[in-house]
């Protein structure tokens, strides 16, 4: 039996019964992990161990951690990270330096993950930033100009891979232009189709060979009247066709207010229904994943296939020594 065409979150820091048994049941293809769930380094091990006992595989287990305030595991057990814009101060300064810095801190990001069993990060951000946007993406990017961000974003996604943990390019086709938080609305991008290829749609089509990407809850009005995640036309024609991503698409959270109305069974099924091959569910609340569960699918086909790829960045981390990348990524970041 293949699993279920999904991503779901949990309450808690421990695995109740309740979710135990849903999980095995259902057999979710990955996991979710947020604030909520974390407390320590051993609590965590044994946590994602939990999680993929209940589904009898080695299911990947994500989290939001790309550094500064999007970074769901925090000191004291972790060391903070630095922002998107931090790591472009350095590369404005000195490219070459700006890119070690970066391969540095998503590596030591990696083997953060690694040691307590999270083998996917929601990162990098590939969104360009513009004025007069809502603050959500700011300082979370990579620069201000397509050729940074790509630069960056490489380095970055090297760094995590070469830890082995699997990436994920955010927010494909491009959120830089939303005038509003889609965790609360519904942004609208009235910019032109052939300004966005040539500008917001460039850092993905650079890097349309990343395992994994998650959707912008955005509606792109030269394109559709649906947001992303939910239009087939903005999937099949815009992410697939004019940027060529064909690895792993996944939506951003179906809880978000972006995405209007209560009846998540339905959102599940229009967001598998327009193209993405996963539906991601956060909210970790029992009666929510009960109603993703009665829109979910199985994943088969090509779906499948990219999630098979996706799952293999995520099994092997080359040798590393951790104390004398932390020397060097200090000094590079000028952390004393």
């Amino acid at each position: 039996m293949s699993p279920a065409a999904v991503i779901l979150g949990l309450s808690g820091p421990k695995l109740t019964p309740q979710e135990r048994a849903f999980f095995r049941d259902l057999d979710p293809w990955a996991f979710i992990l947020f604030a909520r769930n974390v407390e320590s380094p051993e609590q965590l091990r044994r946590l994602t161990s939990e999680l993929r006992e209940s589904v009898g595989r080695d299911a990947l287990v994500f989290v939001d951690q790309e550094g500064g305030r999007v970074q769901r595991l925090r000191a004291p057990h972790w060391r903070p990270y630095p922002t998107g814009a931090a790591y472009a101060a350095v590369h404005d300064a000195d490219a070459l330096k700006g890119r070690r810095a970066i391969y540095l801190g998503h590596r030591l990001i990696a083997d953060d993950l690694r040691a307590v069993g999270i083998t996917a990060d929601c990162a990098p951000v590939l969104d360009l930033p513009q004025d007069g946007a809502d603050p959500i993406i700011s300082d979370r990017a990579f620069g201000t100009t397509v050729e940074q961000i790509v630069d960056l974003a490489h380095a970055a996604m090297s760094g995590l891979m070469s830890g082995g943990v699997a990436p994920v390019v955010k927010h494909i086709p491009g959120h830089g232009r939303a005038t509003v938080d889609s965790h609360k609305a519904l942004p609208r991008i009235d910019t032109s189709l052939a300004d966005m290829e040539a500008t917001d749609f460039l850092p993905f089509r650079k890097l349309a060979d990343a395992p994994m990407a998650m959707t912008a809850h955005a509606v792109l009005s030269d394109v559709d009247a649906e947001p992303v995640t939910l239009s087939r036309k903005a999937i099949v024609e815009i992410i697939r066709a004019r940027i060529g991503f064909d690895g792993l698409l996944m939506s951003d959270d179906l809880d978000m207010k972006a995405l209007k109305g209560n009846d998540l069974a339905a959102k599940t099924e229009a967001a598998l229904a327009a193209g993405c091959d996963i539906a991601l569910q956060c909210s970790g609340k029992m009666a929510d994943m009960v109603r993703v569960a009665a829109g979910a699918q199985a994943l088969v086909g090509r779906a499948l296939e990219r999630a098979r790829v996706a799952e293999f960045c995520g099994i092997h981390a080359a040798p590393f020594d951790r104390a004398a990348a932390e020397a060097e990524f200090d000094a590079l970041m000028d952390i004393a």
